[in-house]
């Protein structure tokens, strides 16, 4: 295999600064950083866009932070950065900053400043006349996967014991609820079993529906860095970035991967490439998973995948033949229509090869978010704080003991999931919702139906950075919150590791952070007794501890902030008199010997040891379903969507600030297109056309290049329109939407003419 180089994007981005961007304090508004840091020139942190968790070094001038630059110590990324990492301290100082409540005038409908106090009286007032009218749980609650994990469990915590409300969700339901899902019922606990080392360990890495070189750049540096020289195999509709540096790119049909996935097993099986030792005495199921898949020939899988038998064999023939074996997956799959048997389909290849447990191997999600990991643990929504289920009396036992509150505090039942809350509105069974710290207007599938619904609340609070963002124009009240930088905590990044957040900056105006934002909620609610001892984050980071104490997710060896600030993060499990670092750690972290290598790199189930009640991983399978919306005559091209760049984050809320960042994608929306396709129908490149769905439809600059396949098209998810197509369905385990596939047409625009961007950018 011919080495694959980084894009030179990457290499630009990820190397040292040649020159330091030198920036004033009053070039971000910033003040004095907190007295529990010392006055040093340097100190450390951990990136808030995605969950990679890099870790960063925070240049301080006169206290005030100047300038980033990448952390060489840190394990995550060593020494590297993408885009995203180098701005994170720029998005703080951008003019549409929230920097004090605004309240929505009931005559004129402006949304005018206001005090604090009245925007508690406000939130209370109306929350709870909602509650008395219509019932406890007519109010709910959609937070996030960005926040800090104290935040979040004090956000699930308040709304649930406090306010004595049910239905609340996170964003995270948008990019990780199928892992989570899908490695509950096959490893007993929502596991991923890897850690990063694993990309440079393998002699074969399979990507299912991810392009790291894109979204997760600094893992795609981390693949660059193996020197087995690894069979690199992706499986994506698309030719991403990624896929141009495989050694064998499958381009299957979009969402024909469960049928292409049992094939691959079937295959494997036939050829005698199942790791019986390891099958016979830490898995259930297979013998029925076998009986199962014996139907999905390769011919079945070829046909349904729209590949090529030989790429279908020379597949199996890596995968049989190599001894490290790691399977990847993301969006792509997780976004589907039936994404939980997906995900499962890819740690059953992973569990009848035993390539689980060993360097270089596992069933390996990347998740999405900076901290969707801490908030599929400790959100409080969907699932009781800790890994734990709200219909288990002794979990809600367990949890109402270790918080001190009376057992009936607990809700019994689960929550209603993001897309069954959005229905709620529409039945009336939701009349008040409190969103933080995401763009749902924006992000949710089907936008106009969403937009429309939330017309119907009587009352919308929208807690965020920006007062400009899609959702908060639509709030009744916006709560100014403080950013990443501006505030401290703990993020849990993909590979389980938690990392120290720190506040490096004062917010603007009057806003402050999530955690106080709740306190102040808690106090005019009347519930502060309940949380008396959420007094600070780091005093909730005690309180977590207590709650892992025994689950899969135990880190109760580590001992506070500076404990994983000189760790350089630490993965859990930890649980305490358990293998931890004998580091001194009195002095800062640049200055402490670091861990050794196994403490810092460590992966799960080496011993064949899983979470279910016998300690095997379990099988899982299930006939694969048509999509919700095929395509035919009249909406003849697949929709793709996913990233775009590697500078751009979701909805552009916080990238979109920077003008470094806007250099690096193109400013207007734009649809790939096969040259095939476009000669067809008369387009020609960088003309404006039309994409429509059942739904609505957008006017974007085509961009034709193979990069699709003919009767397929791709846009980027960041630009505001694009939700208005897709199609509203979802996996039944997880609930995820499916993002990754809906039917739409594409016509020259009325207007023609060729656009501005399009020369430049493309």
């Amino acid at each position: 295999m011919s080495s694959f180089p980084p894009n030179s994007l990457l290499r630009q981005w990820s190397g040292p600064m040649t020159t330091e961007l030198v920036r004033t304090p009053g070039d971000f508004g910033l003040g004095q950083v907190p007295a529990r840091l010392k006055p040093e020139t340097v100190t450390t942190t951990v990136c808030g866009f995605c969950s990679t968790g890099c870790g960063l070094k925070v240049h301080l001038r006169d206290g005030a932070a100047v300038n980033l630059t990448a952390d060489p110590n840190y394990p995550v990324n060593l020494g590297m950065a993408c885009p995203k990492g180098w701005e994170a301290l720029t998005p703080l100082a951008a003019p549409d900053r929230a920097t004090t409540p605004l309240l929505r005038h009931p005559v004129t409908g402006a949304l005018e400043p206001v005090s604090w106090t009245r925007a508690m009286n406000e939130f209370v007032t109306r929350l709870k006349g909602i509650q008395e009218r219509h019932g406890a749980h007519s109010v709910a609650c959609l937070s996030t996967g960005q926040i800090c994990t104290e935040e979040m469990a004090f956000a699930g915590a308040l709304f649930k014991f406090g306010m004595g409300a049910r239905h609340s969700d996170s964003n995270t339901r948008q990019c990780m609820a199928t892992a989570h899902v899908a490695y509950k019922q096959s490893f007993g606990f929502d596991a991923p079993p890897y850690t990063y080392a694993d990309f440079e360990e393998s002699d074969c890495l399979v990507f299912i529906g991810a392009n790291p070189c894109i979204a997760h750049p600094i893992l795609w540096q981390r693949v660059l860095r193996n020197p087995h020289q690894p069979e690199l195999i992706v499986l994506d509709p698309r030719r991403t970035e990624t896929a141009v540096n495989a050694t064998l790119h499958l381009p299957l049909a979009p969402k024909s991967d469960l049928t292409l996935l049992y094939g691959l097993a079937q295959a494997l099986i036939a050829r005698g490439a199942v790791d019986r030792q390891f099958v016979d005495a830490h898995t259930s199921g297979f013998a029925d998973f076998a009986q199962f898949v014996a139907e999905f020939t390769p011919e079945r899988a070829c046909a349904a995948a729209q590949l090529a038998r030989a790429d279908f064999d020379h597949c199996v023939e890596l995968i049989a033949t190599r001894k490290r074996v790691s399977f990847w997956w993301t969006m792509g799959v997780n976004q589907g229509h039936e994404s939980t048997r997906t995900a499962q389909a890819i740690i059953n290849l992973a569990l009848l090869t035993g390539n689980i447990g060993r360097p270089g191997t596992g069933a390996n999600s990347i998740t999405g978010q900076c901290n969707a990991m801490g908030s599929r643990l400790f959100a409080n929504a969907t699932s009781l704080l800790g890994g734990r289920d709200f219909a288990k009396s002794e979990h809600r036992e367990t949890v109402a003991r270790l918080l001190n509150l009376p057992t009936e505090r607990i809700p019994e039942q689960n929550s209603w999931a993001y897309d069954q809350i959005v229905d709620g509105i529409e039945s009336g069974a939701i009349r008040g919702l409190w969103i933080i710290a995401t763009n749902s207007s924006h992000s949710w599938i089907h936008q106009d139906r969403f937009n429309e619904l939330v017309k119907k609340l009587d009352f919308l609070v929208v807690q965020d950075l920006y007062h400009t963002t899609e959702t908060a124009q639509r709030a009744d009240l916006i709560l100014p919150a403080a950013g990443w930088g501006e505030k401290e905590g703990t993020f849990i990044n993909s590979e389980r590791r938690i990392g120290v957040v720190k506040k490096v900056c004062r917010a603007p105006g009057e806003a402050l952070s999530d955690f106080n934002i709740f306190k102040l909620v808690a106090a005019a609610w009347g519930c502060s007794e309940e949380f008396r001892e959420w007094a600070s984050p780091e005093a909730v980071f005690q309180i977590l501890k207590r709650l892992s104490a025994g689950q899969p997710c135990d880190f109760t060896g580590i001992r506070d902030y500076r404990h994983l600030d000189a760790a350089g993060g630490i993965q859990w499990p930890y649980a305490e008199g358990g293998d931890a670092p004998t580091e001194a750690l009195t002095a800062g972290p640049s200055d402490s010997p670091l861990p050794t290598a196994h403490l810092r790199e460590r992966r799960l189930f080496a011993d064949g040891q899983f979470y279910t009640p016998d300690r095997c991983a379990r099988f899982l399978f299930e006939q694969p379903r048509s999509v919700a919306e095929p395509t035919d005559a009249e909406f003849p091209f697949v929709l793709l969507t996913g990233r775009g760049t590697s500078a751009q984050w979701h909805t552009n809320t916080r990238t979109g600030k920077s003008a470094i960042l806007r250099k690096l994608y193109p400013a207007e929306c734009y649809v790939e297109i096969h040259p095939a396709d476009a000669l067809r129908l008369g387009i020609a490149p960088h003309t404006q056309i039309t994409v429509s769905s059942r739904r609505a439809n957008l006017t974007a600059t085509a961009f034709v290049t193979p990069t699709v396949r003919p009767g397929q098209l791709f846009i980027p998810m960041h630009y505001d329109a694009v939700n208005r197509l897709t199609c509203a369905s979802f996996d039944p385990h997880s609930r995820q939407p499916s993002y990754k596939h809906c039917a739409v047409n594409v016509l020259p625009a009325v207007t023609g003419g060729a656009s501005p961007l399009g020369k430049r950018l493309f």
